[in-house]
């Protein structure tokens, strides 16, 4: 399988407010970066947004690395969180409703198609592929102030 490795970020200026994601796709010398804005939004949201919109780029299944600085996104993907909740009906553990199921369930899809290592990486650091994908986030969430 093709490797890739991606990149994610999401941002809201107010939440919810404006809001974008960023992703950067590299796979050998190739790199792509995509991102899109919206007029209301929360930041998770867009956190989730930019992982689907990486994941639905990808033309086949491929080994990913996927980067996000988002504990919600990681955790909920690498813990099980995520797959949790649905088979509860989109109910958390306390019984309280998941948000975003609609997302999740779209994420959850996309991942079943790839096999995908999950890191996260500490936000506005050290790392300059995290920082472009904030950068493209932030950029999208200031078109629609």
């Amino acid at each position: 399988m093709p490797e890739i490795t991606i990149y994610t970020d999401g941002s809201a200026l107010g939440n919810p407010g404006p809001g974008g994601y960023g992703a950067v796709l590299i796979s050998g010398r190739f790199r792509k970066e995509v991102s899109q804005g919206y007029r209301l939004t929360t930041n998770n949201r867009m956190e989730l947004t930019a992982v689907i919109q990486a994941l639905s780029l990808l033309k086949e299944p491929c080994i990913v690395d996927l980067w996000s600085d988002s504990k919600y996104v990681i955790d909920g993907l690498e813990k099980g969180w995520a797959k949790g909740w649905k088979a509860r009906g989109w109910k958390k553990a306390d019984k309280k409703p998941a948000l975003n199921p609609d997302l999740w369930d779209r994420l959850l899809a996309l991942t079943e198609v790839h096999s995908i290592r999950y890191h996260w990486v500490k936000g506005h650091a050290e790392n300059a592929y995290n920082n472009r994908c904030d950068e493209l986030a932030v950029a999208e969430s200031q078109k629609y102030k």
